[in-house]
């Protein structure tokens, strides 16, 4: 197995070519194995030099209901009455612990999310 570190775009570029030419792979043969360690490579150089940022509470949320076809009165049994809902929703309000509660346990959004507050509810 020729693998070696990616440290600049043209290893990247690489990588990726060989990433893609394995994708038919089947699971632990050596062209599996090469998969394995190529996507591996592939992470953690791409978590270095394009990290990627949680999205704040509000764009969580509406990403969940375009997800799963909801609308704001979906939210209500989550963080309250339509106004309060349409106030998270506008960035007038922030969330509660309980409402972050509720939304994490009801729509499965991760809680680092929940907790990202945009700034212009701050």
């Amino acid at each position: 197995m020729d693998i070696k570190p990616i440290r600049t775009k043209a290893d990247y570029r690489s990588a990726l070519k060989a990433v893609e030419s394995l994708m038919g792979a089947k699971a632990r043969t050596p062209e599996g194995d090469r998969l394995d360690v190529l996507v591996t490579l592939v992470e953690g150089y791409e978590r270095q030099h394009f990290p990627m940022d949680l999205p704040d509470a509000v764009e969580a949320i509406k990403f969940r209901m375009e997800q799963q076809g909801l609308t704001p009165k979906d939210l209500e049994p989550l963080i309250g009455r339509s106004n309060r809902v349409y106030e998270v929703l506008n960035r007038k309000r922030s969330l509660t612990l309980a409402m972050i509660q509720k939304l994490h346990a009801g729509l499965g959004i991760p809680a680092e999310s929940l907790l990202r507050q945009s700034v212009a509810a701050r």
